[in-house]
């Protein structure tokens, strides 16, 4: 009996323990999930990219002081990109003649992970919407979009979750040398055009168009879920997926027929489809496209007019194609708008973020 009643002891204090556990479990879930919800920190890093993107609208760079850990070299390391960045797109807006109208982030938040007392690493992605106008037809807005993925490092004091670091790939990061341009000549001319009628673009165009809109990633539009066509591997943790993205928008909406030279399948793909550099040459020597001008911006800025939706641009820096992107439209001064792969966008004004004197531009004309 005795040994049957120990049995009974024994089972007892094994259930409480393992009631007690449970509700410590469940009490470090509850407070757990209460400090580090998901909505709150979504709805936290919102409010600091659209606080950011007032700074750049305000040309303030002190409005977003307060969001950065100045103390720590990498917060400060943040705050001051954040500035250089600003003065960039300040100095590309003056170069355009154009004034931004809004910039308005979509922040989605993909992992949370803890990294000590009050402190954060969140994986984010961020599409952003930018509106323009020009200065003399300020009713006439373009809109366009760039996409983002984020490391974003947060602590919270005082309530407040601030930035000690962030990485992301910067679509500005190669324009720093805008400040060279001769200004007021392009200004002029730039000025001097209106809307440019594209209506009666080939059909092949046209659907270019929408296979590069539905699938630039991170700079699509919400209902498309912010990914590429799956039919084709992502090649941009393995040095880009520009051509690659180029080259399925001349197949699957242009009609490009395959060929031995340029071709993909599930085992992989040819050098012309995949390597910009390959798929400039390729697209040039065989016909496919001709050149319409080589140079830098202040050699080609003109001829870009000539761009239409379905042709492409090449960006060259040292003598190797780096970046490939298709012409999906035109604003409201005919300037050409670009959709691509890597950092992604969608109708993005041709030279924002390659403004760098060491950048020289291929004006690449398809022949559909």
């Amino acid at each position: 009996m005795k040994c049957y009643q120990g049995k009974i002891n024994l089972n007892f204090i094994n259930i409480i323990i393992i009631v007690i556990l449970f509700m410590n479990i469940s009490v470090f879930k509850v407070k757990a999930e209460e400090t580090y919800n998901k909505d709150e920190i979504q709805s936290s890093i919102q409010k600091i990219f659209s606080d950011r993107n007032k700074a750049i609208l305000d040309g303030n760079i002190k409005l977003v002081e307060n969001i950065y850990d100045k103390n720590t070299k990498y917060g400060t390391w943040a705050y001051e990109y954040e500035e250089k960045k600003m003065k960039y797109i300040k100095n590309w807006a003056g170069k355009q003649s154009i004034k931004f109208i809004d910039i308005t982030p979509k922040v989605v938040v993909k992992k949370i992970r803890e990294k000590g007392d009050n402190k954060l690493s969140v994986n984010l992605i961020c599409s952003t919407q930018y509106r323009y106008s020009y200065v003399d037809t300020p009713k006439d807005i373009t809109v366009f979009r760039i996409g983002t993925s984020h490391i974003l490092n947060i602590v919270k004091r005082n309530d407040k979750w601030i930035i000690t670091k962030e990485w992301y790939k910067d679509p500005f990061a190669d324009s720093l040398k805008i400040n060279n341009l001769k200004v007021d000549s392009i200004k002029k001319f730039i000025l001097s055009h209106t809307a440019k009628d594209i209506s009666n673009i080939s059909d092949r165009r046209k659907r270019a168009i929408e296979y590069a809109d539905r699938y630039c990633g991170l700079a699509s539009e919400e209902k498309f879920g912010y990914t590429y066509n799956k039919k084709y591997r992502n090649y941009n943790s393995q040095g880009g997926d520009c051509a690659n993205f180029a080259s399925q928008i001349l197949f699957e909406g242009g009609r490009f027929r395959k060929n031995h030279t340029w071709s993909y399948d599930k085992k992989g793909a040819t050098r012309s489809w995949l390597n910009a550099d390959g798929f400039k040459d390729y697209m040039i020597y065989s016909g496919r496209a001709s050149v319409v001008a080589h140079g830098s911006y202040e050699k080609v800025y003109k001829d870009s007019y000539e761009l239409l939706p379905g042709d492409f641009v090449a960006y060259e820096k040292k003598g190797d194609i780096m970046h490939i992107s298709t012409v999906t439209g035109l604003d409201s001064k005919g300037y050409a708008l670009v959709t691509c792969h890597n950092t992604d966008r969608d109708k993005v004004p041709w030279d924002l973020g390659w403004n760098d004197k060491n950048i020289k531009f291929w004006i690449i004309r398809v022949h559909y």
